[in-house]
């Protein structure tokens, strides 16, 4: 999920590919997953087109959509068994794309008779940053509370990103802004961006503290770890990565810690160390 509207085609900063600075999903190592933005779309793909999270109304979504899914599985299996081999690697990838929408409705079936928040279908983009995010991010969250994804990610700006933020008095593009050759007037407002990020994470983290789960809330049983791919960005410094894990009480994670490693530890250690707690 994002804020802002990412190409992962072309060539971006430094000349890369914008998939390496406009998302951090990847369905392998060389296919980037491209970001949702629109509040609508994140809706229908979590409850259908029932336009509403009501039980009934998603149960017989899903029930149509399974039977589209079914036909179209059986079609691309009728083809995999006529067509040449490169034609079928092609199909095949197809295949693992139905596969995946299948294990999805699946388990949206599975879930659907879990009482929920009664929610309707949002509008659409909304203009304002903060209430952008917080709709997705209460999307995320009953996306978490029905089982119905346990992995996501979330981008709050894209690399390189333009925008500007006058709800807070920074009227400066971004990314400008970062190189701010230490300017205490624009290191001030850098801060204050950074600040209404962190602001916007922090009510995710509310969201998912305040629900139920188990012996304890639906954070214990998560793990948010919020972060940025620069440290000094005037200098495009990438050591010393500020990062921020909240939640996991339920897998052993201690919170209220600052914890400074040695030089040179790699930030995959985190990752592997987290991957370990979940399995």
């Amino acid at each position: 999920l994002g804020i802002e509207s990412n190409a992962m085609v072309g060539a971006c900063d430094g000349g890369a590919s914008c998939a390496y600075t406009n998302t951090i999903a990847w369905r392998t190592p060389t296919t980037p997953l491209p970001v949702e933005r629109d509040p609508r779309a994140v809706f229908e793909r979590l409850f259908g087109t029932s336009g509403s999270t009501d039980p009934a109304a998603r149960l017989g979504r899903l029930q149509r959509d399974r039977t589209i899914v079914d036909a179209v599985g059986a079609e691309l299996k009728r083809l995999a068994g006529i067509l040449g081999p490169g034609d079928r690697t092609k199909v095949s990838e197809y295949v693992d794309s139905v596969r995946d929408v299948e294990r999805r409705i699946q388990t949206a079936e599975d879930q659907s008779s879990r009482e929920l928040p009664l929610v309707d279908e949002p509008a659409g983009i909304p203009e304002d940053y903060a209430t952008h995010a917080k709709i997705q991010m209460d999307l995320l969250a009953l996306a978490y509370q029905t089982d119905l994804t346990r992995v996501s990610t979330f981008m709050l700006a894209k690399e390189v990103s333009g925008r500007a933020y006058p709800e807070i008095g920074v009227s400066d593009s971004h990314h400008p802004l970062s190189h701010h050759q230490d300017e205490a007037a624009k290191l001030k407002r850098l801060h204050m961006v950074n600040e209404y990020h962190f602001q916007q994470f922090a009510y995710l983290a509310a969201k998912l503290a305040a629900a139920p789960e188990g012996e304890g809330t639906l954070l214990d049983h998560t793990v948010l770890l919020y972060g940025t791919g620069i440290s000094d960005s005037n200098t495009h410094f990438h050591d010393d990565l500020p990062i921020a894990v909240i939640g996991g009480r339920g897998a052993g994670i201690r919170g209220g810690r600052y914890v400074r490693h040695a030089e040179g530890t790699p930030l995959a250690n985190l990752y592997v160390s987290l991957l370990d707690r979940f399995g």
